[in-house]
């Protein structure tokens, strides 16, 4: 039973499926930054720290299990166009969604907000998913052992759970991170919607890792101001 679990698989472990193992997990850490940002700006949508954690705990354990089931349809789901047009469709959706919320008092635009952690669960889901749909197609193209591609996944959510953490910190210390990490959801968006229209017009991968490394830079430049509260001048006896 278990060789032919391995066997389907492609389970030949050696020292190249150490190296491609290597390379893919450093694909999943470094493509998964603008995953991690904007899943954290999700999780903020419930504006209560415990919340957020819990959030993104369950939220990334059913994307865990999306990505599984994406490997291993990958062949299948790969000759369906639709399925890279509906994650292109909800990216840019979510962006949009962001860029037109109404301001708050800090002039700035927030993501969507929640009234309990089950409407944020499904959005950090599919969120990774769509995602997904992107990076394992870069996972596939590395190596076709299944058993390389899954670990690589296994780890790229320990990865993207630490980094989201991280973002959620981040997001309010720096006031343009939450700008700059849907802007960079639109980059995806848009080349997951290019690939469909045309594979030929898709801007390379360093192209890609080049841009979101700019705009996320940008994110980290202006620091949140914190207005201390103001002390009231001590009022001095004047006497008669």
């Amino acid at each position: 039973m278990l060789d032919r679990i391995f066997d389907y698989l492609n389970f030949h472990f050696s020292v190249e499926a150490s190296i491609v193992l290597l390379i893919l997990i450093f694909l999943e850490a470094v493509l998964s930054a603008d995953n991690a940002i904007a899943l954290a700006a999700i999780a903020q949508g419930l504006e209560d720290k415990k919340l957020e954690r819990q959030a993104l705990n369950f939220g990334l354990v059913v994307a865990y299990v999306l990505r599984i089931s994406l490997i291993l349809t990958a062949t299948w789901v790969q000759k369906f166009w639709q399925f890279e047009f509906l994650g292109a469709a909800y990216l840019l959706w979510l962006v949009f969604q962001h860029f037109t919320s109404q301001e708050t008092e800090d002039d700035h635009h927030h993501g969507p907000r929640f009234n309990s952690l089950w409407q944020a669960i499904p959005v950090i889901a599919f969120t990774d998913l769509a995602f997904s749909l992107d990076s394992v197609t870069t996972a596939i193209a590395v190596s076709q052992e299944r058993w390389l591609v899954l670990t690589g996944a296994t780890i790229g959510i320990i990865t993207l759970r630490f980094m989201a953490g991280l973002f959620i910190r981040w997001l309010d210390e720096f006031e343009n991170l939450e700008d700059a990490g849907y802007v960079t959801v639109a980059l995806v968006g848009l080349r997951l919607l290019l690939k469909v229209v045309n594979d030929a017009l898709v801007p390379p991968e360093w192209f890609m890792i080049t841009a979101i490394s700019l705009i996320l830079a940008w994110g980290f430049t202006k620091r949140t101001v914190v207005e201390l509260p103001q002390e009231e001048p001590e009022k001095t006896e004047v006497s008669k």
